[in-house]
């Protein structure tokens, strides 16, 4: 298990239930309107979309909101324009970090970005800079408290999934983005239940992290994924389960 997956399963689970659920719509209203503006309002037709308004319902989002968001996308409604920034650099310990934003002041977000990096162990680097160090992948969770895990496996690997494994109390399925969507059909075709979809970005091989380093990084990890225009933090690191354990 990479100790930075963990986090990022920890950060998912708190996300909806904590003070910071109005950060979470914040994140969740970009996206949907980037995702309808780039590949249109019908979910039926835009797999992006579709995940974001999983990914808005999951957070308890009222449907009013969601229209919204999508009709600003489509132009129906007047909105802000975001624009999509990745930014990559370095944090304590050596640990590669690819970030992605979406944005209505490129200016202010960059300036945000390396602050946060700077004070806090890490730095900004050029495009490409880390980026060959990460795959882009689908994961998709479910609850495993009540799950047949035979059921599990089935299903995902004959849609084509690449793993399905067990963390922290729920199954995680591993899949190539192009099947992120075909895969979560027929786990739910399958009569199960997905707690969330995502695609992500996936390190190729991961740095070990400890002590002092870890719970600057972990704290970096948080204030990074604090930030309006962060949609993604997403690093190389394998976080000591003493660190990970302030997290939880």
């Amino acid at each position: 298990m990479a100790g930075h997956s963990k986090w990022s399963q920890i950060k998912r689970k708190k996300a909806v239930n904590d003070q910071k659920r109005g950060q979470v719509f914040t994140k969740v209203i970009r996206e949907l309107t980037v995702a309808a503006r780039e590949g249109g309002g019908d979910p039926n037709f835009n797999p992006r979309l579709r995940l974001a308004v999983d990914a808005a319902k999951a957070a308890n989002m009222p449907q009013e909101n969601i229209d919204r968001a999508i009709k600003r996308g489509t132009g129906e409604l007047a909105g802000v324009t975001y624009e999509e920034v990745v930014y990559e650099g370095y944090g304590p310990g050596g640990v590669a970090l690819y970030i992605e934003t979406l944005t209505d002041n490129q200016k202010r977000t960059v300036a945000e970005v390396r602050h946060l990096l700077d004070k806090n162990g890490g730095n900004l680097g050029t495009a490409g800079s880390v980026a060959w160090q990460f795959d882009r992948m689908g994961m998709i969770y479910l609850s495993g408290e009540e799950v047949d895990e035979d059921r599990v496996f089935e299903a995902a690997v004959e849609a084509g999934a690449d793993d399905v494994r067990s963390e922290a109390g729920e199954f995680v399925v591993t899949t190539e983005a192009g099947l992120l969507h075909e895969v979560r059909s027929a786990l739910l075709d399958a009569g199960l239940t997905v707690a969330s979809a995502q695609l992500t970005m996936v390190a190729r091989s991961e740095v070990a992290v400890g002590g002092r380093d870890g719970a600057r990084l972990l704290r970096l990890l948080d204030l990074l994924d604090d930030h309006d225009d962060v949609q993604q933090v997403h690093s190389n690191a394998e976080l000591d389960e003493s660190v990970l354990a302030q997290a939880s």
